[in-house]
């Protein structure tokens, strides 16, 4: 299991980046949260199997199409196995 923080730099408020990560997350049943932040980056933290954190990230480097990533920044964190769903939270 993994457990990550990234803040993610760009166009990615406006573009639907929150709801697509969710969609992403969900779908390789990676849980944590995802929120805006005041400076114009997209936060989250992302917890499971390795390999879905992976694929996460990597999608994140990306985003959905009309963001334009300019940098991804991935803390590692300590594993915690009360983390469940995946939620957007208000903006921070």
């Amino acid at each position: 299991m993994r457990h990550v923080h990234l803040t993610v730099a760009g166009i990615v408020q406006g573009v639907g980046y929150r709801y697509s990560l969710q969609t992403e997350a969900r779908r390789h049943h990676v849980t944590g949260w995802v929120r805006n932040r005041r400076d114009g980056t997209v936060e989250s933290e992302l917890h499971g199997a390795d390999a879905d954190v992976a694929a996460i990230l990597a999608w994140a480097g990306k985003g959905p199409r009309g963001a334009s990533v300019s940098g991804v920044t991935v803390s590692e964190l300590a594993t915690t196995s009360d983390v469940e769903g995946f939620e957007i939270r208000a903006d921070a």
